[in-house]
């Protein structure tokens, strides 16, 4: 069976085929049926997305309650803002959470019908009835703000589906779960960089500017601060748990970076409170200033997340905002340089702000509170810079990576005995690598680019930059034996190939870690893979375009099934 696609050719060839786990010789080991190489729903995950609905609720509430409380105080230019901040993001975000529902149900609701067709009246009718209930339900839904809300409820579902369901339907619920959590993460990490950060610095400039802190305030703002650190910490788990050729993270990890973010996202918006409320017009220039630079920072940086050239633009314009309070990778690659460099900058920043506030406070701020609060401020950036050093020394899902040394590509390697680590070419076709008995980690974080053939030529590098791009061979970290790293059980392979199952090959190549894979934001591909699971026993494998491939050998969807 081929299916075509509509946009891209589709004809991958993944190097990192996801895999089942099935250590030899240990009977307790039990294969991992995960479709998308993540691991197996526990009581955590739901718990965690309990608490995310908790999270998001506060936000939502508390501003909207603060909105009504300075409404009854007659402050009608306070509750305006609030509630521009509120509703305004809010709608955009639903608006295009509905957009992506309306893509993805009407072709799946079209099929039902053309597949209805051909049987009797009396089950097209329900099947009509059905499509008409679920559009007006999620219409009504999402005119009452609750879309995230009825998303999270869905992947509550889907996930215990995945849990309690046989191998077959189990690995179906779990394509669906992974689609639905990295809609959710993107949705929430948009609305939170649109709401919960200006409605943030609001509420630290309305309580510096009239020396005052009021309850409502108080728990407004630090909803907002705990929904941006949260969003950042769960989509970067998200993204990992979406990508088999990266370990996942651990909730000690998430929580680490969550406090990471926490403290200097708050020191950054205390910062730009200070500022704010002495220097109102400076204040939107300096914002404005640095959102340009920061988005012709990333632009140049040559981000490769959207499927289209303006697609990426407006994407490079939204994380240009997430750069004003925060550092976000966007790049794959060594980050260690660009983000001393973003921190330096923030640093200065938070500094010459500060201080431009401790020198022309009004009268009415005593010297203890301004320097309470200026050491406020350098507590919470030190506490930050302190949790990112505990995540990256020991909670990276890559194990430390501050001081690590790693080679440059090696066209092939050894594994030594005696458990003695060696290092394989990591360009190996699926069978190929089913057939050796070893655990293979994620690549390393520091790779130099190099061409398929020869050294790379200095004078051609501008000129071939984009086949270079795709033609790099990632270095993998190769031990005998799964029982020697129990670390590395989250990311293994099986000995060998039980089945093969149907083929998804992608005429793209596989875009690179922090990037989402093309089969999580192309909603085309999304629905191949899904209908490939509901026709097959076995999970459908993704394939991307492999630079050692011809271009002839790659021009559609192909499907054994």
């Amino acid at each position: 069976m081929a299916a075509k696609s509509d946009g891209a050719a589709v004809s991958v060839e993944d190097d990192n085929t996801p895999r089942s786990l099935s250590e030899p010789g240990n009977p307790s080991a039990q294969p991992r049926c995960t479709a998308a190489g993540g691991k197996p729903y526990t009581l955590l995950d739901c718990c965690w997305v309990l608490c995310a609905l908790l999270v998001f609720f506060s936000d939502g509430a508390t501003d909207l309650w603060l909105a009504a409380d300075y409404y009854l105080r007659g402050d009608f230019w306070w509750f305006g803002l609030t509630l521009v901040f509120v509703v305004v993001p809010s709608a955009v975000v639903q608006v295009l959470s509905f957009r992506w529902f309306v893509y993805d149900y009407s072709d799946l609701s079209g099929g039902d019908g053309a597949a209805s067709g051909s049987g009797t009246g009396r089950v097209g009718g329900p099947r009509r009835c059905c499509t008409v209930c679920m559009w007006v339900f999620q219409t009504v839904l999402h005119v009452l703000q609750l879309g995230q809300v009825w998303r999270y409820i869905h992947a509550l579902y889907l996930g215990a589906q995945s849990r309690w369901h046989s191998n077959g339907p189990r690995r179906h619920f779990h394509w669906r779960l992974m689609f639905e959590s990295a809609d959710i993460t993107m949705l929430r990490l948009l609305e939170a960089f649109l709401k919960s950060a200006p409605q943030l610095v609001l509420q630290l400039s309305i309580m510096i500017h009239g020396n005052t802190v009021l309850p409502l305030q108080g728990l407004s703002a630090s909803a907002s601060l705990v929904s941006l650190a949260w969003m950042i910490a769960s989509y970067q788990k998200v993204l990992r748990d979406s990508r088999d050729d990266k370990l996942p993270m651990s909730y000690k990890a998430v929580i680490a970076q969550m406090l990471w973010h926490f403290f200097t996202i708050g020191a950054r918006t205390v910062a730009f409170a200070l500022f704010a409320s002495v220097f109102q017009l400076y204040f939107g220039i300096f914002i404005v200033s640095h959102w340009c630079i920061m988005t012709f920072w990333i632009i140049q940086g040559e981000t490769d997340f959207c499927m289209s050239k303006w697609e990426e633009i407006i994407y490079n314009m939204v994380v240009g905002i997430i750069y004003i309070f925060c550092w976000f990778n966007v790049k794959e690659g060594p980050s260690r340089f660009r983000m001393i460099v973003y921190y330096s900058v923030t640093l200065a920043e938070n500094v010459a702000l500060t201080a431009a506030w401790y020198t022309y406070r009004g009268p009415h701020t005593s010297d203890s509170y301004a320097l309470g609060v200026v050491c406020l401020v350098a507590c919470s950036f030190a506490l930050g810079t302190f949790f990112m050093l505990v995540y990256y020394c020991w909670l990276h899902p890559d194990g430390p990576v501050l001081g690590s040394q790693w080679g440059g590509c090696v066209d092939e390697g050894v594994v030594g005995a005696g458990g003695v680590v060696g290092v394989i070419d990591a360009c190996l076709t699926p069978s190929q690598g089913s057939q050796t008995d070893m655990v293979i980690t994620s690549p390393p974080r520091t790779l130099p680019r190099t061409k398929d053939t020869g050294e790379p030529v200095p004078g051609e590098r501008d000129r071939d930059r984009e086949r270079d791009r795709d033609s790099c061979l990632p270095v993998f970290q190769v031990r005998p034996s799964p029982s020697s790293s129990p670390a590395l059980l989250h990311r293994t392979s099986s000995s060998s190939r039980a089945q093969e199952g149907p083929v998804i090959r992608i005429d793209l190549p596989r875009k690179r870690y922090p990037a989402w894979d093309a089969h999580f934001i192309d909603r085309r591909l999304r629905k191949t893979i899904l209908l490939l699971e509901t026709s097959s026993a076995v999970s459908p494998r993704i394939q991307y375009r492999s630079s050692m491939m011809g271009s002839k050998e790659v021009l559609e969807y192909e499907t054994t099934v």
